[in-house]
């Protein structure tokens, strides 16, 4: 297209962040697929994001109703997928994501078990072990239709074979056969998890067959046609931005990612003079909205949906606000752009920390923001799995 891209300012892609991710008042809803799919998937490395994920974008927040869709209606579902990261999506979502991504990692996952088993654990024949070990797994979750890790470790003692994961050296962590098998099994959609023992928090799920959700099994999409519409959710959501930001946040090679683009016939536009990607049913301009505020929680699918975040994070304050891997704390986001950082501490209290000036109003806002989040979390306490510097400033 050269010349004749359309050129969509900073400004714009904020304005289509905050009405994609219903961060705006009049966009937030209480259903909770619609929203789980307006963001393609949850991040669920840390089981109370999802929670909150959804609450900073409901009508009405409740830790209860998120539950219930996971584990009663089960109208949402936790599976691996892209970058090998635990997600929660909608059953239709999950099945995309799993011809499109997981299927990809199942060898790897597979191979890398082996490698273990055979290197770490003394087993001669690693791949026929694996095999039957991962059979009588399977076997003993279908009996009981539900299983906790308890009652699997009891029920099969033996698959409890150790696994030193560095040996000799002081970070070396031992972690059973047991616990690797499950979620290679949850890879390739034999599985799934189920309420964890210790409350919404907790991640220490029970397990399930994956057809409590998929009667029929969760395979059968065509990969190129499903990575079509994955990278199609994407751009709704997250567009427009560059190619490297969906082969980074998808985990495809860049060739998959190109063939992605095409078969999904995004439209390229111009962001800051550099090429970019939007769906082609979204290329018309976005208006500016209502005055937004929203405490969202780490690794929150807003913070983490792209790869170049200069745009709505200062690169000086990065630092503060994500851990050394590259993993978003708790932030507070403001008309489009993380502002600062907030934490929980041990009395139920929300501290927060603003890193500029928002302004009065803005600052009203944040103290009523954090009234109503204390008041949702009432006894609960969130651990954050992956604290930035800011929140252990917060709790210090």
């Amino acid at each position: 297209m050269g010349s004749m891209r359309r050129r969509i300012s900073v400004e714009e892609r904020r304005a289509r962040l905050a009405r994609r991710h219903r961060l705006l008042p009049s966009r937030r809803t209480d259903d909770l697929v619609a929203l789980t799919d307006d963001l393609v998937g949850l991040h669920s490395s840390d089981p109370t994001t999802v929670y909150l994920s959804l609450a900073a974008r409901m009508a009405r927040p409740s830790i209860a109703a998120v539950s219930d869709a996971l584990y009663r209606d089960r109208s949402l579902l936790r599976h691996h997928a892209m970058r090998r990261t635990l997600w929660v999506f909608s059953p239709e979502g999950a099945r995309i994501a799993h011809a499109a991504a997981t299927r990809r990692l199942v060898g790897p996952e597979q191979r890398r078990l082996v490698r273990l088993l055979e290197e770490r654990g003394g087993v001669e024949q690693g791949e026929a072990w694996l095999a039957e070990a991962a059979t009588r797994v399977v076997d003993a979750i279908e009996a009981r239709g539900r299983v906790s890790i308890r009652e699997l470790r009891e029920a099969l003692p033996d698959l409890q074979l150790p696994l030193d994961m560095a040996p000799g050296k002081s970070y070396s962590a031992t972690v059973s056969a047991l616990s690797r098998i499950l979620p290679l099994l949850g890879f390739q959609g034999r599985i799934g998890r189920l309420e964890p023992s210790g409350g919404w928090t907790s991640s220490q799920y029970a397990w399930t067959p994956l057809t409590a959700w998929f009667p029929d099994g969760i395979d059968g999409l065509d990969p190129r046609a499903a990575a079509a519409e994955l990278c199609r959710r994407w751009l709704l959501a997250f567009g427009p931005a560059p190619a490297s930001d969906l082969q980074w946040w998808a985990g495809w090679p860049a060739g998959l990612t190109r063939k992605a683009l095409s078969d999904a016939a995004a439209v390229e536009v111009e962001l800051d003079g550099a090429p970019a990607w939007v769906h082609p049913d979204d290329v018309d301009a976005v208006e500016d909205g209502e005055p937004w505020l929203a405490l969202l929680p780490g690794l929150d699918p807003t913070t983490m949906g792209w790869k170049a975040r200069d745009w709505y994070l200062d690169p000086r304050q990065a630092r503060l606000l994500f851990d050394g891997n590259g993993n978003g704390g708790p932030c507070i986001w403001s008309n489009g752009r993380i502002v600062g950082g907030w934490a929980q501490r041990s009395d139920g209290e929300i501290a927060w920390r603003v890193l500029e000036d928002i302004g009065a109003e803005a600052e009203r806002a944040l103290e009523l923001a954090a009234i109503r989040l204390q008041a949702l979390l009432g006894e609960s306490r969130v651990r954050v799995r992956f604290p930035a510097p800011i929140q252990k400033a917060l709790l210090a």
